[in-house]
């Protein structure tokens, strides 16, 4: 297999969304390798968390969203090359963190006993109270009360008062019943634990022994610590406060300050609880808390110079995100008429975003975007420059929030359903210029959209997205000519193209689970005409088919009993060239 170079490496990602009081997972563990200058469409139903997923990628996800675990990692040299100037006040700050993390660096001594003197300390507090299972189980019940109590006053609220005072009055006393509930289920808990606590006061041995060993490991750990830090662990803190410095060199004065705090507070934390900072991961882990780590490279009399690994999942100030959003990833929308200002010219909105990136003049500006108007095929890009957007139109509009989106050069472009609304003969159009144009500027598309005929046009590769999950990865050939997930096989069979004449058109019978609840087994069981019990109680792992193709169902096991695909996909090769001219 040829070698690519993996542009965005998305690991575990998980995002979750607050909606009404309530923790919706809309992103449920998803790992991805995005390669240059390759198109990888992602497909599915609506609310399979195709445009969710893109958004993490260029910090879009709306206010209530929020990723809550994993990484997107994002390769790209220039962002990652990082130079700090070495002024006066620059090299007081990287001494003074020197000198913290040399104080610090005691704890590291005496961190196995740390560790034993927590434990023990845990331990006791578990046994005078309730245990870390029955405070799960607690919590769950309490959860699970007071979701429901969150749906049903959600609920109450869509009533209309005039006619429906009798489901109100309903609802109320409800609401009512589960709060009493929700409070009687938390004193059960809180008189369960003071049972604990008294039976484990009355044990006078488990207290004296408890005390003998805590003062033990205390004084152990105040001889460890008042030892030697070794000469290597010293060199490796010089480092770290450089490594601190270009890390938080590229904000002001104060924010730097404030950042520096932070990061040397985070790595006395790690060192008190035993971190190995020799491993990359975890001081790169350690320092994600804060900012960038960026690594230290070398340095002149004049400025430090690193390299910063770009977790996109981190990224926690707006300063970041300008210099990743639209200059590297860029997005063009379903509607363009959305994506454009209705009360400023066209020049002037491709004008903008040059001058905002590229620090060029105005003249400059223009002229690079009338280039631009004209490479994405807008007839008279001189004399339209200066028209309102009301003035083109659907398919131009759509050109012309391409030219935007390309404006910058940008690394990856994600094109959220861009032909949707748009008639069949200009979507032709706008995905051959998306293709012709990759050719031109070396970009990676991401297409997100339901229209596997647009796929089978524009892919290499296609993620299949289920309920927040990828189920299934290949080739485009591989997915469309031999999909192993029955999800994929649905969606195939649910094509128009496929259909014969006098037959029904096929369609997915039931609704996708709900993402406010835990997934039990696979969350495509319940829709699954081919589900097993297995499918029931546990989930899938991704199994691969081939160097290049993935999918997660339990049909892939070796034990599991053989299945062909539905018969309208099993010759739909002949089909797909016929319907879509691939």
């Amino acid at each position: 297999m040829e070698e690519k170079n993996v542009l965005l490496s998305i690991k575990d990602l998980q995002v979750k969304f607050r909606v009404r009081g309530r923790i919706l997972t809309a992103i449920r563990g998803i790992s991805l390798d995005i390669y240059e200058n390759e198109s990888i469409a992602i497909v599915g139903e609506s609310g399979s968390g195709k445009s969710v997923f893109t958004k993490t990628f260029a910090g879009m996800l709306d206010s209530n969203g929020f990723i809550s675990e994993g990484s997107i990692v994002f390769n790209d040299a220039e962002l990652a090359d990082t130079h700090v100037k070495l002024t006066s006040s620059a090299r007081s700050a990287i001494e003074a963190s020197r000198h913290k993390l040399d104080g610090y660096s005691k704890l590291e001594l005496g961190a196995s006993t740390f560790r034993e003197l927590k434990a023990l300390e845990r331990e006791k507090e578990e046994r005078g109270g309730l245990s870390d299972e029955e405070k799960k189980a607690a919590d769950r019940e309490v959860k699970e009360l007071v979701d429901e109590r969150t749906d049903l006053y959600n609920l109450k609220q869509t009533f209309d008062p005039s006619k429906e005072k009798d489901k109100i009055k309903e609802a109320a006393a409800k609401i009512k019943s589960l709060d009493e509930q929700i409070k009687e289920l938390k004193q059960v808990n809180e008189q369960k634990a003071k049972e604990h606590h008294q039976k484990m006061a009355s044990d006078i041995e488990y207290l004296h022994e408890y005390e003998t060993r805590h003062t033990e490991l205390k004084q152990k750990y105040e001889r460890e610590i008042a030892g030697e830090v070794p000469a290597d662990v010293l060199k490796r803190n010089e480092i770290l406060a450089k490594e601190i410095y270009l890390s938080v060199g590229r904000y002001g004065a104060v924010k730097r300050n404030q950042l520096i705090n932070k990061l040397c507070k985070a790595l006395r934390d790690a060192m008190e609880i035993g971190v190995d900072l020799s491993d990359e991961s975890q001081l790169n882990a350690v320092f994600d808390t804060v900012a960038f780590r960026v690594k230290y490279l070398d340095e002149t009399q004049e400025q430090l110079h690193g390299t910063c690994i770009l977790n996109l999942a981190k990224v926690q100030y707006a300063k970041d995100w300008g210099q990743i959003r639209g200059r590297k990833i860029a997005t063009v929308f379903q509607d363009p008429m959305t994506s454009l200002n209705p009360i400023i010219t066209i020049g002037k909105q491709i004008t903008s975003i040059i001058m905002k990136h590229q620090g060029c003049s105005e003249a400059d500006a223009r002229a690079k975007a009338l280039d631009l108007m004209d490479k994405v095929g807008i007839p008279n890009a001189e004399k339209r420059f200066d028209d309102y957007p009301f003035q083109y139109s659907g398919g131009m509009r759509q050109r012309i929030v391409i030219a935007i989106a390309l404006s910058c050069q940008p690394k990856i472009l994600i094109c959220d359903e861009p032909t949707t609304a748009l008639d069949v003969t200009i979507q032709a159009q706008i995905l051959k210029l998306i293709k012709d144009l990759q050719k031109e500027f070396g970009y990676t598309i991401v297409f997100i959209t339901h229209d596997l005929g647009v796929v089978a046009n524009i892919a290499d590769r296609v993620a299949v997205l289920y309920a927040g999950q990828v189920v299934e990865l290949g080739t485009v050939e591989e997915v469309f000519y031999d999909p192993r997930h029955p999800y994929t096989w649905a969606l195939l069979s649910s094509l128009p193209q496929l259909a014969q004449r006098n037959t029904t058109l096929y369609s997915i019978t039931g609704t996708p689970p709900s993402l406010y609840n835990k997934v039990v087994g696979d969350a495509f069981a319940p829709r699954n005409p081919y589900c097993m019990k297995i499918d029931t109680l546990a989930e899938p792992p991704m199994f691969q088919v081939s160097e290049t193709h993935f999918a997660k169902t339990w049909l892939l096991e070796p034990n599991a009993p053989k299945v062909d695909k539905p018969e309208a996909i099993q010759d739909i090769h002949e089909k797909l060239v016929a319907a879509f001219n691939i």
